[in-house]
């Protein structure tokens, strides 16, 4: 095993994983104690997590181009890379606008914006750790596993839900979620301003989509019966849970912002309401990839069964 291997699977370990949460957090926590966070603090953090997020996102593709005996293992892997992207590419945007608020002093701040802050950069560092837990199992599914046979047994009838569901996660309806997330921005940016109807809108959407995909995962993660699938599927879960706890925390701030700070953020970032349009675009869009990953997730619960760790003779049910 090589030194690049041993780093991985080192860092994929929870005990390495919970070090890594833990001591970000306290870090995060040792900066606040004077109550506000400072450019250069913030630039320590920001980095942190484009790092650790572009280090995910590497480790994922390059695990999505290894040659397996379980191809399906190839195609969550490819979607978990995407997935990690379009999360990585939101944090680009928010930090970049962060930072420029700090070095230009026109922060708006909500009280205890600091505490809400640190929250907010706790959960992303914890669906990240969550990533990260689910790449571990699911590179010792891709590396040691292979699938007995490439024609699978007939299922058993799908219900109602979850027929509608296999209907949501086709990419043709990601496709037009997308499209319709793109023109209801662009409409409600027209005047260059967010209403407060507006904004509880587009929240709302998010709130909705993110905690059915939460619910969906988790069930993929009780009915499957293998545990070492079922820890991919428990890392998804949890970083999806802490995903859609940051939207909850940052839509809280903003809604608070619109009602009681409207006037003073007028003259913020130039073009402020075209970077948060591109960061509630991301953000649907780490969404809409989360939804088509689902669909591996199922296809991947449902092969399982059908798996022998390489060097057996034959399967055993």
């Amino acid at each position: 095993m090589g030194i690049k291997e041993s780093s991985g699977k080192g860092i994929t370990n929870w005990r390495i994983l919970a070090l890594i949460a833990v001591a970000a957090i306290l870090g995060r926590a040792l900066i606040s104690l004077d109550k506000e966070v400072t450019l250069w603090e913030s630039i320590g953090s920001g980095m942190f997590l484009i790092i650790l997020g572009w280090f995910i996102f590497g480790s994922l593709y390059s695990l999505s181009k290894r040659e397996t005996d379980w191809i399906i293992s190839n195609k969550v892997a490819q979607g978990l890379a995407i997935t990690i992207s379009t999360l990585n590419i939101y944090v680009l945007v928010y930090y970049a606008m962060r930072w420029y608020r700090l070095m230009t002093i026109t922060e708006v701040y909500v009280p205890r914006d600091y505490l809400l802050r640190d929250v907010r950069f706790a959960a992303l560092v914890l669906a990240y750790c969550g990533i990260l837990w689910a790449m571990g199992y699911l590179k010792k599914m891709h590396d040691n596993y292979m699938l007995v046979t490439e024609e699978m047994p007939e299922m058993r009838k799908v219900s109602t839900a979850e027929s509608m569901f296999r209907i949501l996660t086709d990419e043709r309806t990601v496709i037009v979620i997308i499209g319709l997330v793109f023109l209801w921005r662009a409409i409600i940016s027209f005047d260059k301003q967010i209403l407060l109807w507006e904004s509880m809108s587009s929240g709302m959407a998010l709130f909705i989509l993110g905690w059915v995909l939460f619910g969906y995962v988790s069930s993929l993660a009780v009915r499957t019966t293998r545990p070492s699938v079922a820890k991919i599927y428990q890392g998804i879960a949890f970083a999806l849970f802490a995903v859609n706890f940051y939207v909850l925390v940052y839509y809280g701030m903003r809604w608070y912002r619109i009602i009681y700070m409207a006037a003073s953020e007028e003259a913020l970032v130039p073009l402020d309401f075209v970077f948060r349009d591109i960061r509630y675009f991301v953000l649907a869009i780490f969404f809409c990839t989360s939804i088509v990953l689902s669909k591996y997730l199922e296809r991947a619960s449902e092969e399982c069964e059908y798996l022998i760790k390489k060097g057996e003779k034959e399967y055993k049910e």
